[in-house]
């Protein structure tokens, strides 16, 4: 196989961290390989290198037989590499084909065109003219996964590409993969879906603690053997505790009709759900179908005004019309999809972004900050969910998406509340710490919790769920329970098949 990209003894520190310590790699034309490693190992880094975002403090790099030196993202798009970040790169204050003309050259009405061609063959469907700032999370991942094929790469780096795709829409994406890499086209995968890397990628190289630790043929290794290789150990998966009875009703949603004021926003109709104590509720969908607006209903974000305030009830009691405050001081907790922003404050410590939510746990008293005790907590997030990070005064932004997202779910855990609402609880997180957090959501319920989960990823739902919704244009299905049900009928109702199967009937 002829090279295309490899990198020699290529090191990175920030300040005492080493990232990337003498990382060889070598990437062949027309191949999909993997690179795996838990949060903190050193991907994102070494993706940033290669891309230009960052550069090497030793080693070298050489594309297509030829060193070079990447010194901007434009610079590595000029030699045909593409990247999709894990977190995004667009402006908020744009729409999506405005976003996409600052890389990709064309008149706007042939680039829409485009889009909407792009997002109907691959199964990313994102509407052209939607401003970024209201898109979802798992819309502005298409967004950036269209603007990069747009450019047609010689090699297309992916972060996680399919944690927002329904099983039908992987298996559409992993075909134009295949053919983009029977075409010529290298990829570089990363994904904590050791499925998928088996059934996509030729090969993979493993990273811990910043070093390669080895490679391997992914089609001929388990999943059992990769994750091995990732975090040093077995992995014991997430086991449901035994059925038992529910207490009382937590979250009531009782056929909510709602209109966001956002104009591209998703409307909902006749929503209703029922999530009692000791049971975990998940809502499957593909994101854009109106997650955004119903777990802001649900965390106060947006209130209820007039007989709609009865709509929603906590604890037995309406909270409509209650904000988000009111809310936690009835025992609600809550994770958001976006951990910057809504989750943490990226410029505070971790132990001030500790007090936004957990400052009832006697950390304010007489209108003062007990700093002591605001410490306390932080660490023992830290410690209780192997957050890797220096300390509580390391601020939000420094630390990587999955550090940062176990940090929030600690926080939210560890308060014990009666009800807690978790957005995409795993999304970026490596297997490892994925398997602890279901671990943990599994105990809060058998202690008598009711938590709620909208997760794009649906092995995790059916992993830990007692039942199932699913979120479609709006509207939610009929409680399913998961030992009832398969991934295929989910599929079925995240794309509207079976929900119009049975107004048929009807």
């Amino acid at each position: 196989m002829t090279t295309l990209l490899r990198l020699h003894g290529v090191s990175k520190s920030y300040g005492t961290v080493a990232a990337n310590k003498a990382i060889d790699l070598t990437v062949g034309e027309a191949s999909i390989h993997a690179v795996l490693g838990e949060n903190g190992a050193g991907k994102s880094t070494l993706m940033k290198l290669i891309y230009g975002v960052e550069q090497p403090d030793a080693g070298r790099i050489e594309w297509q037989g030829q060193e070079v030196r990447i010194d901007s993202p434009a610079a590595a798009r000029r030699l045909g590499i593409g990247m999709v970040f894990q977190h995004f790169s667009l402006f908020e204050t744009l729409n999506v084909v405005e976003n996409i003309a600052l890389v990709v050259p064309g008149k706007r009405s042939d680039l829409a065109r485009r889009i909407r061609e792009f997002g109907a063959r691959f199964g990313l469907e994102v509407d052209p003219l939607a401003l970024v700032h209201s898109l979802s999370m798992g819309e502005r991942q298409r967004v950036e996964i269209i603007r990069c094929l747009m450019l047609n790469p010689k090699l297309l780096i992916l972060d996680e590409p399919t944690s927002v795709l329904p099983p039908q829409s992987v298996l559409r994406l992993f075909e134009t993969l295949k053919l983009l890499r029977d075409e010529g086209v290298s990829i570089l995968f990363i994904s904590h879906k050791l499925d998928e890397i088996r059934a996509i990628c030729d090969a993979a190289t493993v990273l811990r603690a910043g070093q390669v630790v080895g490679g391997i043929d992914p089609r001929t290794a388990s999943s059992a053997d990769l994750a091995r290789m990732m975090i040093g150990r077995d992995m014991i998966a997430a086991t449901p505790g035994a059925p038992h009875d529910l207490g009382e009703e937590r979250l009531v949603i009782d056929a909510l009709d709602h209109a966001p004021d956002d104009p591209y926003g998703v409307t909902l109709k006749g929503v209703g759900l029922n999530l009692r104590a000791g049971e975990i509720l998940g809502i499957a969908g593909i994101s854009g179908n109106g997650q955004k607006e119903l777990v802001r209903l649900i965390s106060g974000e947006t209130r209820l005004s007039g007989t709609a305030r009865d709509k929603v009830r906590m604890m037995g009691r309406p909270v409509g019309h209650l904000g988000a405050a009111a809310r936690r001081a009835l025992g609600f907790a809550f994770v958001p999809e976006e951990r910057l922003g809504r989750g943490a404050v990226s410029d505070m410590s971790l132990a001030d972004n500790t007090l936004l939510t957990a400052h009832s746990r006697g950390m304010v008293r007489g209108g003062l900050i007990n700093r002591a005790r605001e410490r306390d907590y932080t660490r023992r997030c830290i410690a209780d969910f192997d957050v890797r990070t220096a300390g509580p005064d390391v601020e939000a932004a420094n630390l990587s998406g999955g550090n940062l997202q176990k940090f929030i779910m600690a926080r939210e855990i560890l308060l014990g509340p009666k009800l807690l609402v978790c957005s995409q609880p795993t999304w970026g997180v490596d297997i490892g710490a994925a398997l602890e957090i279901r671990r943990r959501l599994v105990a809060l319920r058998d202690a008598g919790t009711a938590i709620l989960i909208l997760s794009d990823e649906l092995s995790e739902l059916f992993e830990i769920c007692d039942r199932l919704q699913v979120l479609y244009h709006g509207e939610l299905s009929p409680s399913l329970e998961t030992a009832r049900t398969n991934s295929a009928e989910i599929g079925e109702y995240m794309l509207g098949r079976a929900s119009k199967e049975a107004e048929n009937v009807a």
